[in-house]
């Protein structure tokens, strides 16, 4: 997966100078030229891996790739007109319609046609696996469709020392790349002989790196297979003061942005439903600790004919909620350090009791600052039932492990396609 992920960026730095060549033909260069170039080329690449033009599951489709790059280019290009209304000497029209033109419709098959090519061409990795195959099997399966069949699977072994070493005395033969560790409990059993196998050469793997690099979460199955190593992860708590900085930043910068558009919605919510416009709601924040939760109006209390109270959309609550403005004011809670742009969503707090009791390391979401938008949000679905929270667990204890200010740039610049194609609903 590594190797995938490094081919991408070469591939990426690939299509982003050619966009500068194609520009020189275009006009002479100048200072002034050169900031808006790279303005407007930056901003259509971050566009495109926005909307997953990089991503795998886009590369394997021709038409999926298309319509990533469009959307990518299209909302890059109109993100970068706002610095470039600033310069005196603008990037001319006709440069700007030729970089969107050859983003739009050369890209997407000189870029796919490259990945597919690059992937087809990966020798396929070989593990032989410490554990049982019926336990392991489907999450291995599911690292095999991620990797796009990268990942095969030589044998699993419940291993002796005497059946373990006969497998790394025939290494020279190679019918394997490495040892796979999927079950911590059988390999302690022989790690006498692992510590001889590295001796030897021969790469000892981990199932919860394989697994978090391929799939971007953390399954309940490795949470049970490796809960000592988890427990003592999850066990850490701060706020980070970097992203702290780029929460006050953005934060600021959006709430500038969006006002226009709070603006709106206020008073179309008092045309359509009247008041009150806002919506408080005592949510479980960092380290379960309750914070009041800020939002626009977009849903009310019904009863319904059998007398049962149900919640329903408020006639503006249909547009609002459709492109995320009713979340707009949580930036509030985010300058007021309640809350970071980027975590996990916050349960209300009888919400949080009951899932901490029914999921294994539930209460390591709060580990950190609550988030308006989230690993889980671009990449799962909003959720209704308790299988579903499940689920989402996994994504959010995948960014509580990993949170860094890198996973946090990747997923704002994700959530601009989770709000525009409606994603996570």
């Amino acid at each position: 997966m590594r190797r995938i992920t490094n081919y991408k960026y070469m591939i990426a730095t690939l299509l982003y100078v050619s966009l500068f060549f194609i520009q020189s033909l275009t006009l002479v260069w100048t200072t002034g030229y050169i900031f808006q170039a790279l303005i407007l080329n930056t901003a259509i690449m971050l566009g495109i891996y926005a909307f997953r033009g990089f991503d795998n599951s886009s590369t394997s489709s021709q038409n999926s790739c298309f319509v990533s790059y469009l959307s990518g280019t299209i909302l890059g290009t109109l993100f970068s007109i706002i610095p470039i209304l600033f310069f005196s000497a603008r990037l001319p029209r006709f440069t700007m319609a030729v970089t969107a033109g050859i983003s739009i419709f050369i890209f997407p098959y000189i870029g796919c046609m490259l990945m597919r090519y690059t992937i087809k061409h990966l020798p396929p990795r070989r593990y032989l696996v410490i554990g049982k195959e019926e336990e392991l099997s489907p999450i291995l399966e599911e690292v095999k469709k991620a990797s796009m069949n990268k990942i095969e699977i030589y044998t699993y072994m419940n291993p002796s020392p005497a059946t373990l070493t006969a497998a790394i005395e025939i290494e020279a033969i190679k019918p394997y790349d490495a040892i796979l560790i999927g079950d911590p409990q059988l390999a302690r059993g022989v790690s006498d002989i692992l510590d001889g196998a590295i001796s030897r050469h021969i790469n000892i793997e981990y199932l919860p790196k394989l697994v978090e690099e391929s799939l971007q979460r953390i399954p309940e199955t490795l949470l049970i297979k490796f809960k000592e190593y988890y427990t003592v992860l999850f066990s850490e708590t701060y706020i980070s003061k970097r992203i702290r900085v780029l929460d006050f930043l953005f934060a600021s910068f959006v709430f500038l942005l969006a006002s226009p558009f709070v603006l709106f919605a206020i008073i179309y919510i008092l045309i359509k439903d009247g008041r009150p416009v806002f919506f408080k709601q005592e949510r479980a924040g960092y380290l379960g600790r309750t914070y009041r939760l800020l939002k626009l109006r977009t849903m009310d209390d019904i009863i319904d004919k059998n007398g049962e109270t149900k919640t329903v959309d408020t006639k503006s609550g249909k547009i609002l909620r459709k492109f995320r403005l009713n979340e707009i004011p949580q930036i509030l809670n985010v300058l007021r350090g309640q809350m970071s742009l980027v975590g996990c969503r916050p349960d209300m707090p009888w919400q949080h009791a009951k899932w901490s009791r029914a999921f294994l390391m539930y209460s390591a979401r709060m580990n950190s600052l609550p988030g308006i938008t989230g690993h889980a949000q671009v990449l799962y679905k909003y959720v209704n039932t308790d299988e579903e929270v499940k689920k989402r667990l996994e994504y959010d204890l995948y960014y509580i492990k990993n949170r860094s200010v890198k996973l946090y740039l990747t997923t704002i610049i994700r959530t601009f396609e989770t709000v525009l194609l409606g994603r996570g609903k």
